[in-house]
């Protein structure tokens, strides 16, 4: 392991499809403030949610090697739902004994705080239709509804930081319907973008709570880069 020259600890290497994943390593540094990040956005293929699964993952692969070989990062954080959904176990073979930190979504304390018996996820298409979200579901959801809805536009309306035009109201209010109709409590962030938009979100849906991941998965990370070796 290589410590960064300027601090001499660990690096943490984070990387999404764009600016979604910064809210998971403003997290973490929130925790770790000292830690020194790598981020990388891949906007040449933003957004993952409509791309086959061969070539997010191979994606995940190229920029997860980078960050542990020519940035010198010590450990991975794939802070996106997508790519955690069809890659994470790729990445964990192919760089074994490096941690690698993925996106669920908050099945279980969403079940657990629910008021009305209905949970609500919002993802893409995905992370919804990946083993982890199945398995999260089927082992934590049990005794509650859960109601799933693509947020379809929504990578796009966080990457042009619009949360208050009439197009993204509309959009918002299209994607949410369903989850509004089903009274969904609370409605599960399930993409690292999502949280971008939660003016917007609040303003369509003013009765719905939302819960954001991101925090989580920042004290998983913080863990792990704790028991990171220090030095060169």
């Amino acid at each position: 392991m290589t410590a960064d020259p300027a601090t001499g600890l660990p690096r943490a290497g984070f990387f999404d499809s764009g600016v979604g994943g910064v809210s998971v390593a403003r997290a973490f540094l929130r925790l770790r403030p000292a830690a020194p990040v790598v981020y990388t956005a891949d906007w040449t293929f933003c957004p993952y949610g409509a791309r086959p699964d061969a070539e997010i993952r191979a994606r995940a692969l190229e920029i997860g090697g980078a960050l542990l070989g020519e940035h010198r990062c010590a450990m991975l954080v794939v802070a996106c739902n997508s790519a955690s959904a069809v890659a994470l176990d790729a990445l964990r073979a192919a760089h074994p004994g490096v941690p690698v930190v993925g996106m669920e979504p908050a099945v279980k304390p969403a079940a657990a705080m629910s008021r009305t018996g209905c949970v609500g996820i919002l993802a893409t298409e995905h992370t919804l239709r990946g083993r982890l979200f199945r398995e999260t579901a089927a082992r934590h959801a049990a005794g509650v509804r859960v109601v799933a809805a693509v947020g379809e536009g929504f990578v796009e309306l966080a990457e042009a930081g619009d949360v208050s035009s009439a197009a993204a109201r509309a959009t918002a209010g299209r994607v949410l319907a369903p989850l509004v109709e089903a009274r969904c409590d609370p409605v599960v962030l399930g993409c690292t973008h999502y949280p971008l938009l939660l003016p917007l979100l609040r303003s369509v849906a003013p009765g719905v709570r939302f819960l954001d991941p991101a925090e989580a998965v920042a004290r998983r990370a913080a863990a792990l880069w704790d028991a990171l070796p220090r030095g060169a």
